[in-house]
Formats: structure tokens, sequence, C-alpha cells
């Protein structure tokens, strides 16, 4: 059976010293406004009774849960896998607990999930969502409840941001294919509902092809590896999509390009070469290696919670920081 000791609350501590909660809580977080004996009795009843302070006493006396909220819209994928590390990583120096919030890239998901972190009595919040638009995510700022915002522009007394900056490594890259003489068309793979990160790529795509003066395609496909795998399977039998270039939205997207044109028997990088926009880990496991425009999103969840306890004790001098992805050439690009 399980000890009784385990499941002693402060209310219980309260109810046998005779104080209240707010006494117990004064005790446990060693306030000065409490008398040497009435200290010594809570003390004597919290030894006696085997209780442990938890998080919510601690908040009583202090006014700080100790508790971030984070939002994001999956934990399924290895970038934000990594993100998440970071975030944990300091949250353990920094001695703050999290409890995460999921929205399943959907827009109205996203907005109701703010206003549930808003009454968990959380200290503050980090959030990770493009779906949100800037006047989504100034909602919070409405609450008083200090916010680090990842991949928005936004800023206000209590909210600050991290930018990320994909335009100039990518219209770079889109310049330096042209200038090796490259009569075949680039392609852009549009993903529905990707978020903004996508939409913003795609418009330097657009962009930069119309200030050269270039022909492009724009491919529609589903944000799924085994989908996309075999949309291309089909694409690849027309001899004219055989030959050039094509901008895939993450690694598992342009895993599936590559396998589908190798399975063709399609030469990559010779035919076909493929780059992927969201690099982790993947575009190295794979064969050929992709090329890939890589954040160390570790450290943006280490900036991110730096950022956020900074504001919490209003100590944060520059409220945005921005991040430039930077290219890494693999195997799947003529480098």
């Amino acid at each position: 059976m399980q000890n009784l000791k385990d499941r002693v609350t402060i209310y219980q501590v309260a109810q046998a010293a005779g104080v209240s909660l707010a006494t117990v809580s004064r005790v446990i977080n060693k306030s000065d406004s409490v008398t040497p004996a009435t200290r010594k009795k809570v003390q004597d009843t919290i030894e006696a009774l085997g209780y442990k302070p938890s998080g919510l006493a601690q908040a009583l006396a202090t006014n700080r849960s100790t508790n971030i909220g984070v939002i994001i819209p999956s934990a399924n994928y290895v970038y934000l896998a990594n993100m998440l590390s970071g975030i944990t990583e300091v949250a353990k120096e920094k001695n703050y607990t999290l409890t995460l919030f999921t929205t399943s890239h959907s827009r109205d998901e996203a907005i109701s999930t703010i206003e549930k972190v808003i009454t968990a009595h959380v200290d503050g919040t980090i959030i990770f969502d493009d779906q949100l638009s800037a006047d989504d995510v100034t909602k919070i700022a409405s609450y008083n409840v200090p916010s680090v915002v990842i991949d928005n522009k936004i800023q206000g007394d209590k909210v600050c941001d991290i930018r990320f900056s994909y335009d100039t490594a990518l219209e770079r890259l889109i310049r330096d294919y042209y200038e090796r003489d490259n009569q075949n068309p680039m392609a852009f793979l549009h993903v529905h509902n990707a978020g903004r990160l996508l939409g913003r790529c795609e418009k330097v795509f657009l962009k930069t092809h119309e200030a050269l003066g270039k022909d492009y395609r724009i491919v529609n496909c589903r944000d799924s590896y085994t989908q996309t795998y075999n949309q291309f399977q089909e694409y690849f039998k027309d001899p004219s999509n055989q030959r050039g270039f094509y901008i895939c939205y993450r690694d598992s997207i342009a895993a599936a390009v590559l396998n589908a044109a190798t399975d063709a028997g399609i030469k990559v990088p010779e035919q076909v070469e493929i780059l992927s926009l969201v690099g982790t880990k993947y575009s190295y496991i794979v064969r050929p290696t992709l090329t890939a425009m890589h954040i160390d999103m570790q450290e943006v969840g280490k900036r991110a919670m730096y950022m956020l306890t900074d504001l919490l004790n209003q100590e944060l001098v520059n409220k945005t920081a921005k991040i430039e992805a930077n290219l890494v050439l693999g195997q799947s690009t003529k480098n």
C-alpha cells in the first residue's frame, strides 16, 4: 500500500499546525514575517507529517508558479523536438517547470489554446505556431503575461520575439542556380496550410524568379512522405519533369522526392537537384545526403527560455533576436 506520507498536502499541514495556508507557505519560503514560535510549530508539523513542499505552496507566497507554458503545433517533428530540448535544458537550469500545449496546425485551435494557457496560471509563455497572425499573438499581451514569440514579428511591454530569416540564403541559391546557365526551371513544392514560414519562402521564390525573368513551376503536395512519394512516382513519368531543381518544405518531403527520382532511374543531382528548406539530422542520413537550410532549433529553444527569464526579471535589453538560416550543402545538388 502507498505510504500515507506521499499524500500529505499543505492543507493538512495548516490544519494540523492550526495556522493558515499563507502562514505555512511563508514558512516554506523562509519569509521574515513569521514569529519564531509559529515558524517552529509549522516546521515541527512538516517534519512529523513528512510533508514535501510543492510548487503550489511556494507560489502562494511568491505569487509565482515557476511554470512556463509552451505552445507548439506538434511535438512529432524533429525540429520542434530539438527546440523543446533547448527550452527544457534552460528551464531546469533556472528551476522552472514546463507545461506543453499543442495546436495541431489549426489557427482556431491555436487561439483557443492561448486562452487555456492564460487561465493555467503560468508565469510566462513561449509560443511557436506559425498559423497565428500577429493580431492573434497580440492577444497574449493584453493579458499581461510575459511571452516570447518564435518566428513572428511582435513586441510589447511584456512580449519579445525571435525571428527566422531564410530570404538571403534562398535568393542567393536561386540566383546561383541560374548563373550556372541552367535552362531547366526550378519547382517549388507548395504544401497547403503549412504556415507562414513556407509562405514567406514561396514569396522569395516567386519574387526572385520574376526579377530574373525565369520560368518556374509550383507543385502542390501533401505534408506527408508517403503521399508525396506516390505523387512523384507518377510525376516523374513525364520526361519534362525529369530535369530541374525541386525546393521542398522539409526533410521528409525532400526525401520522398529524392527516393521517387532514384526509384525512377533519375540521377540525383545530375538530372534532378533537391533542396530541403527545414533541414534536420535526417538530411545527413539519407543517401545521397540532402542540401538543406539549417537553423539550430536547440539553440533557438535555449535563446527563447533565456529571453523569457530575463523578461520575467525585467532584465531583458534586446526584445528581438534575428536568426539567419544557413545553407548546408549535401549531395542532392551540384555544389
